[in-house]
């Protein structure tokens, strides 16, 4: 659960070290006089107390540990020592003769066996490996291969990790800090892993282990604490961060909603959007802000949208833009200008039509000088792509919102493109312009120019329905309005050089996704509308506020 007194003092977001990261982070350990043989030890006995309460009955219990040449099988090593004092009857298999095992593992492993552990010597021979034939195992732990691993795996390896998946239906499998055979980085089997039903991931999970695409390898995931200072992981920053519950706790505290306030302390939001036969969107997207908690929320179009955009809510206030009745303006009229110059964030794009006249008018918004941080969501990505050299006038805080699609059509790629290496397509999307890019799609992933990663772990079938990235993208100008000194204070508390629009993006992500998910319990075969999903926004946060929300709780 999250405590959000933990905030108090300074906000961070837990890393996701790559395995270039996570070796700085041990070896700077090291140099404060962590020696790898005590990380080593804690990670073996972390791995113990979740196995534990996984498994209270585990005395008589067979336990199969699988022993690589390098840390991970250090770790599986030690965990025997742990399991053989508990009850347990382990067996290590060890791929490498002992007398070659260099350093911490080495050494774990002749102490281990001084403790009484029984050691198995795997070899292969071409009718395959000589695994033991006195009975299978109740639990196996797989210590094969560690963060460091990039594919593709060896033959042998790969028919050793095939051959223990056999094996694993009825048996419990814990693999120690990630799967064997999965790729740390990505999350993609290289081309096959080991089936875990629990991973114990040691100092930080992975950024491939929070992806969706690693659920069927990683089981349930527990990320243990191995004794590596703070200090050391937050003065190293890692390439990617996680967004999940705890990143929404500072806009859960009522000490940061202002005593005597009105509507205007909470902002306004401008929504520029809904042609004619899409009003719809530009509604949800109104109502997502209104439940972001702006103050004011006013969405702008021409006058034959205006009824449906506000569809029977009082509070949305509308606007026909003026000369017009189903297109756009070409200009930017000075009370519009005047108007958009009030206003705390603007949300453009959620069915605004991808038209000739809609482009006159993107353009002409682009080019005004003093415009609010501005969410470039649907239809106006459409019409960025149609004419890339308007990117040039997206500023760093603003946020564009592509789904694969969208991001396909801003890049030149399809969405299966996209979708094959969703890291180079952020990547690239990075390059066009100095604003914030929100990859949409299962683990939808964060990122500005230069700045790590920030990846939302989350899978939600019940997002997958019209209407839900313009709810995302008045949630963002919700909260850009809304809670600006807070996710300001919040990323100056980041040490890796946040930009604001970028941790509101973040949060905004990680929001969006815990409504949808609240919508499991009601609709859990789907069903719900983006409606539905727009109105659970405030009860998302209260429940994060009461502690009723897990930290690191994706969907498995």
């Amino acid at each position: 659960m999250i405590d959000s007194s933990q905030f108090m003092s300074q906000f961070q977001l837990p890393p996701l070290p790559f395995p270039q990261e996570i070796r700085a982070w041990d070896q700077s350990a090291e140099a404060f006089g962590l020696p790898e043989m005590l990380l080593m030890e804690n990670a073996a006995k972390a791995a113990f107390d979740v196995i534990r309460q996984q498994c209270p009955d585990i005395v008589g219990n067979s336990v199969w540990l699988i022993m690589g040449s390098g840390n991970n099988g250090g770790d599986a090593a030690c965990l025997a020592r742990y399991l053989l004092d508990a009850g347990a009857r382990p067996l290590v298999l060890h791929t490498k003769a002992l007398g070659h095992l260099k350093g911490a593992s080495g050494q774990h492993a002749r102490v281990a066996k001084a403790s009484g552990v029984p050691f198995y010597r795997l070899r292969y021979q071409r009718s395959g490996w000589n695994l033991p034939e006195n009975g299978l195992p109740h639990i196996i732990i797989d210590g094969l291969l560690g963060t460091g691993f990039s594919g593709p795996l060896r033959a042998d390896v790969l028919a050793l990790v095939e051959a223990l998946n056999s094996f694993a239906p009825g048996r419990m499998v814990v693999a120690l800090d990630i799967p064997s055979g999965l790729d740390a980085c990505s999350g993609k089997p290289m081309p096959s892993a080991i089936r875990a039903d629990l991973t114990v991931s040691f100092a930080a999970a992975k950024p491939g282990i929070v992806l969706p695409c690693a659920k069927e390898w990683t089981g349930a995931v527990r990320v243990c604490d191995i004794g590596i200072p703070a200090v050391i992981r937050t003065k190293e920053p890692c390439s990617a961060y996680l967004l999940d519950a705890q990143c929404l706790a500072p806009l859960t505290r009522r000490s940061t909603l202002p005593e005597n306030s009105f509507k205007n302390t909470f902002g306004h939001v401008f929504i520029l959007g809904g042609a004619p036969g899409y009003g719809g969107a530009a509604h949800l997207a109104a109502r997502a802000a209104l439940r972001a908690g702006a103050g004011l929320v006013t969405a702008a179009a021409p006058a034959a949208a205006v009824t449906d955009i506000k569809c029977g809510w009082p509070e949305i206030m509308t606007l026909a833009l003026e000369d017009t009745e189903q297109l756009w303006p070409s200009s930017i009229s000075p009370r519009l200008k005047s108007l958009i110059a009030s206003c705390s964030s603007l949300v453009v794009g959620p069915g605004m039509g991808r038209g000739q006249d809609g482009a006159e008018f993107l353009r002409a918004l682009l080019a005004l000088p003093h415009r609010p941080p501005t969410v470039f969501d649907a239809d106006a990505l459409a019409l960025l792509s149609y004419e890339p050299k308007l990117f040039s006038r997206v500023r760093e805080e603003d946020i564009l919102t592509p789904h694969p699609g969208e991001a396909g059509m801003l890049l030149g790629q399809t969405a299966q493109e996209v979708q094959a290496d969703r890291w180079a397509a952020l990547e690239a999307l990075c390059t066009r312009s100095p604003g914030v890019n929100i990859l949409k799609g299962a683990g939808t992933m964060v990122q500005q120019s230069t700045s790590p990663i920030l990846i939302c772990p989350y899978d939600i079938p019940q997002l997958a329905v019209g209407g839900s990235g313009d709810v995302l993208a008045g949630c963002l100008g919700g909260l850009l309005a809304s809670r600006g000194e807070t996710v300001r204070k919040c990323s100056s508390d980041l040490t890796w050089g946040c930009h604001p629009s970028l941790l509101a993006a973040g949060m905004g992500v990680a929001l969006h996704a815990l409504a949808g998910r609240s919508l499991a319990q009601q609709w859990p075969l789907r069903g719900n509308t983006s409606t539905e999903t727009a109105d659970a926004l405030p009860r998302v946060l209260q429940r994060i506020g009461e502690n009723q929300e897990d930290i690191l709780s994706w969907s498995r």
